[in-house]
């Protein structure tokens, strides 16, 4: 913004967003790196940044979209073809799920009933999609805002270790469905969040992973934030690599378009009193 002259700014329509691609090209930029040196794929999670006129900038930096439901997998199908298509849903339409078959070749399922639902033939499996459940660790790192915390007392979104048991002993057929897990529990944060959700995903989950292709850290890393721990996280990544044979998976949104907006307005009148 500090770029601009007066004179452009000026110009411009007011109220408006004024986007700045040399920001979100530095965004891009630090999240291919750790791409780089690790290995792991990090995914544009579409439900915070949808501006697809700007999808092409990203697309050399990022691995393909994560969407929220049909329309935003329809969307990351749409404007970014080549790339990876994930989808998670809290529950899926019957009405819609054939459709999204369509677009993501990478489906979450919230909850045991879900996978046993939708994962099976002639669905998720039989359309050869790559299906995975959201567990809940049960570590909060989180404080001030329990209501955006997974891990909070009575959350349901993800599934519990004890609730993936009770449902595997009475249909032991789910495990075999299961191509990777996802957890996402973190909002706004450092890698040091990430490290302690991490031994909680061990400690809950460990036994699973070694059967497993991949594992989703899912979002809420501020990785592009100055000042952000890029060490910790990378070795968090290469941790569970190493160990257990996965492809890691990152998924944020805010840190792809972090600084890189704006509201413009012009003043019309003020007023003393």
């Amino acid at each position: 913004l500090a770029n601009l002259s007066e004179g452009a700014l000026a110009s411009l329509p007011t109220p408006c967003y004024l986007l700045d691609e040399a920001q979100l090209r530095r965004n891009g930029e630090i999240l291919l790196g750790v791409q780089q040196r690790t290995g792991c794929k990090i995914l544009l999670a579409q439900k915070a940044f949808s501006n697809f006129d700007l999808y092409p900038l990203l697309a050399p930096c990022l691995a393909g979209t994560e969407a929220s439901g049909l329309y935003e997998s329809r969307l990351g199908k749409e404007e970014l073809p080549e790339k990876e298509n994930h989808v998670f849903c809290a529950a899926y339409r019957v009405d819609e799920f054939n459709e999204l078959l369509d677009y993501a070749d990478h489906i979450v399922f919230n909850s045991p009933a879900q996978l046993a639902k939708f994962g099976p033939a002639p669905k998720a499996k039989a359309a050869g999609k790559s299906v995975g459940l959201r567990i809940n660790p049960e570590r909060s790192t989180q404080e001030g805002h329990a209501i955006y915390d997974p891990c909070a007392p009575g959350s349901r979104l993800g599934t519990t270790r004890a609730q993936w048991d009770a449902a595997l002993a009475k249909q032991p057929g789910l495990a075999a469905l299961l191509d990777g897990l996802h957890f996402h529990t973190l909002c706004e944060q450092d890698a040091d969040a990430l490290a302690v959700t991490l031994d909680a995903v061990e400690e809950k989950f460990g036994d699973l992973l070694p059967g497993l292709k991949w594992l989703n850290f899912g979002g809420g890393h501020h990785i592009t934030r100055p000042g952000y721990d890029l060490a910790t996280l990378e070795a968090c990544i290469a941790r569970m690599q190493e160990k257990y044979g996965v492809q890691v998976y990152l998924e944020p949104g805010e840190a792809w378009a972090l600084n890189a907006g704006y509201l413009v307005t012009t003043v019309l009148d003020t007023l003393q009193n």
